[in-house]
């Protein structure tokens, strides 16, 4: 579900948003399409694939919402893969 179908574009969207200062402020939708090359609609789809599987948080203001690793999430996301899931 973070791999597939895409070339990994999903886990390089959570690294970059794990980066320092990014992680505490988060990023736009449009600065996740403008710093991986892609449309913002793009964009949206992958933030939004990782918002429902829990990965990602979003807040903000309405029209303006900036996107933030769930860091809870993906230590509980990365235990079950490690237990052999």
């Amino acid at each position: 579900m973070i791999r597939t179908p895409d070339d990994g574009t999903r886990l390089r969207i959570l690294a970059w948003l794990r980066e320092p200062g990014r992680a505490e402020h988060g990023a736009t939708t449009e600065a996740v399409a403008d710093r991986f090359g892609m449309t913002r609609p793009v964009a949206l789809t992958h933030l939004r694939l990782l918002t429902a599987v829990g990965l990602l948080r979003t807040g903000g203001t309405v029209g303006r919402p900036y996107h933030r690793c769930d860091e809870v999430r993906i230590a509980e996301v990365a235990r079950i893969f490690e237990k052999g899931w």
